[in-house]
């Protein structure tokens, strides 16, 4: 597949916002957001819907695609960003114009239930996306670390060629190894639930990267069952656990989510390599990774290293 990279931000460069998934109940947030992208030299434009709520699917859907399409057909518009996750952006798929994408590709932005649109986006049309910060849930205040991966990757294209972990989150090595392949994941719920349907990219040269939050080991282990009983896990030339995390008073079950990535690591070939704990997932401190972009992984028992062998962003 030929990839679409868009071209990086520049300062005064114009940023839509748009809400292809849920509504944030604290407005508070997105105004917080919007003063903090200006604060950085950018302009900010919001979608003609942007956070409205409408109980009618059929009703949200057509008010959410037409921002969508606005903002890429817009040529004001450089990049544009999510205003959260939650649910909606899978029923948006089959009636997406990629027409409109492929010929105006921008920086589009988002994570959790964005993973649907990056996925799908990147299998019709090759744009690179990012899976990162959002509006509503953490542009408002971003901790430095996911401000300089933000910023760094949608206005660099240098930035990319090296993807630093925070040092907060440990390195767990699952198998060692090293392999080579396209960035491929996001969300593990929203990622499994695509198999079978044309949005979900070819896993055949595909670093698979996957987090989750507020999901028990066996939940985790189905989804996992399920992306090994389609074929996909075989297919993968390396995989990259993120951050799976929990909500304050719920339990974590990490000794079982331990024994369950070992054994579908165990169900790889032998020279996939396996590692645990990307600063990427449901966290303050969240790393930007560009969906699509060709990147080599290095995994050993006492370093790690990402690196990507051909840009994300253009100059």
């Amino acid at each position: 597949m030929r990839t679409l990279v868009p071209k990086a931000l520049r300062r005064g460069d114009t940023i839509g916002l748009i809400s292809p998934s849920s509504h944030s109940a604290y407005p508070e947030k997105i105004r917080q957001a919007v003063t903090y992208i200006e604060k950085n030299g950018y302009r900010v434009k919001p979608s003609v819907h942007l956070n409205r709520i409408d109980t009618d699917p059929a009703i949200a859907d057509e008010e959410k695609l037409h921002d969508l399409h606005a903002m890429f057909e817009d040529p004001e518009v450089r990049a544009i960003i999510c205003l959260r996750g939650g649910a909606g952006a899978s029923r948006l798929l089959n009636k997406i114009d990629y027409r409109i994408i492929a010929e105006n590709p921008k920086i589009l932005v988002g994570y959790s239930d964005i993973t649907a649109l990056s996925l799908a986006v990147f299998s019709k049309t090759g744009l690179i996306s990012f899976s990162g910060p959002m509006l509503a849930t953490e542009l408002h205040g971003p901790s430095p670390y996911t401000e300089e991966h933000f910023w760094g990757m949608l206005t660099s294209p240098s930035h990319a060629r090296t993807f630093r972990n925070h040092e907060s989150h440990a390195v767990t090595c699952i198998r060692k190894g090293a392999a080579e392949g396209r960035l491929i994941g996001g969300n593990l719920s929203v990622l499994s639930s695509m198999i079978g349907t044309p949005y979900m990219p070819a896993f055949g040269d595909t670093l698979l990267f996957v987090e989750d939050i507020n999901e028990p080991a066996y939940r985790i282990d189905r989804m996992l069952a399920h992306l090994e009983n389609a074929g996909l896990l075989a297919d993968c030339r390396g995989i990259l656990f993120g951050q799976f995390s929990h909500e304050p008073g719920e339990s974590a079950d990490d000794a079982r989510l331990e024994k369950v990535f070992n054994y579908y690591t165990a169900h790889t070939k032998s020279c996939v390599p396996v590692m645990r704990g990307l600063s990427y997932g449901h966290i303050r401190n969240l790393m930007t990774i560009p969906v699509g972009v060709r990147c080599r992984m290095e995994i050993s028992d006492t370093s790690f290293n990402l690196l990507a062998i051909e840009p994300a962003i253009a100059g």
